[in-house]
């Protein structure tokens, strides 16, 4: 068995294991997909349609923790993999950005948990 490729991030993105829905928007296109993985900087969406790199989107998570969605107000594709995206979050509001960084540290904590059991 080869060993595990170094991890290259920065900053640590969860991986979700269960899917939360997305939908994004842009100029001339309106799109829905589910989330993959999540930071509080990033994340990753696989994509019913085609999504241009380096395209600004507008980014709505449906997450569990609230019944209204999670707004990104700009975030930029960073890489197309066939219908995968991944996403760099640049503009949130102060209470998105504490939600966001809420859940992620919720479900982090989780994942220890479960991983030191």
């Amino acid at each position: 068995m080869e060993p595990a490729p170094p991890y290259q991030r920065e900053h640590y993105r969860l991986p979700l294991s269960v899917t939360y829905p997305a939908m994004y928007f842009d100029r001339t296109r309106i799109g829905e997909g589910i989330v993959t993985n999540l930071s509080v900087f990033g994340c990753a969406i696989q994509c019913a349609g085609a999504v241009p790199d380096k395209t600004t989107l507008l980014v709505r998570l449906l997450l569990p923790d609230r019944k209204e969605s999670l707004a990104i107000e700009q975030a930029e594709v960073r890489w197309v993999k066939g219908n995968r995206v991944g996403l760099q979050f640049g503009k949130l509001e102060r209470d998105a950005d504490l939600r966001l960084h809420t859940f992620v540290w919720d479900r982090m904590l989780e994942r220890m948990k479960m991983l030191t059991r």
